[in-house]
């Protein structure tokens, strides 16, 4: 969801720009010692189920996270051609699944907030399988939730880790995101196909069902 379907410049102000400072409010120490300590907490728990738990967060640097996002929820937004491919999928009788790491708070203000619910056919927190999409047994636990063949789906993300996670569990059809975050460069390069905006999935998915026809 975040980098994919929304911008993730949002999330990269929360974190990188808004937490340090309320993280020096509330300890009373200086910018560069908050940035130094966030920092280490990152590495420490990245691309584990707590680097996206608000509760964990919240309990970790003593800022109500949740609270703080949704006080600047202004800031959340689509990427471009967001919605048109979702009206596209869903015209053309495509199912749409959203799994996502976000936590379930985290995904149920945002979805809230941008209205974008209706479009999903299934919507699954990495919260709720237990273990986050980097790893095969995401998918297996989603597969055992809500059957799907791998060999023909499609999925979309921006972190290349979460693709390496679905490549092992055997997701053929992967992309990447050019371009996840409006507040930094776009990607030069990356092991996956790069959509430059969402629409550039159509060509893949009209190229396949050529195929498919003519197989």
């Amino acid at each position: 969801m975040d980098g994919t379907l929304l911008d993730l410049a949002y999330d990269d102000f929360i974190w990188n720009e808004l937490l340090p400072v309320r993280y020096a409010a509330t300890h009373g120490c200086s910018m560069e010692h908050s940035q130094a300590t966030l920092s280490a907490f990152y590495q420490e728990h990245n691309h584990t189920l707590n680097w996206y738990s608000s509760r964990f967060w919240t309990a970790k640097v003593e800022v109500d996270v949740l609270a703080m996002q949704i006080e600047h929820k202004d800031k959340v937004a689509l990427r471009p051609y967001c919605l048109e491919l979702l009206d596209y999928l869903k015209t053309n009788g495509y199912p749409i699944w959203l799994a996502t790491n976000a936590d379930c708070a985290g995904l149920a203000f945002k979805l809230d907030h941008l209205n974008l619910s209706h479009y999903f056919d299934v919507i699954v927190s990495s919260e709720t399988i237990g273990h986050a999409k980097e790893f095969v047994e995401f998918w297996q636990g989603l597969n055992a939730m809500h059957p799907f063949d791998p060999q023909h789906a499609y999925f979309i993300d921006d972190t290349e880790k979460v693709l390496n996670g679905a490549k092992a569990y055997g997701i053929e059809n992967l992309f990447s995101i050019q371009h996840p975050s409006s507040a930094k460069v776009a990607r030069e390069t990356c092991n996956y196909p790069m959509l430059h905006q969402l629409t550039d999935l159509i060509t893949y998915l009209n190229q396949a069902e050529v195929e498919k026809k003519y197989a």
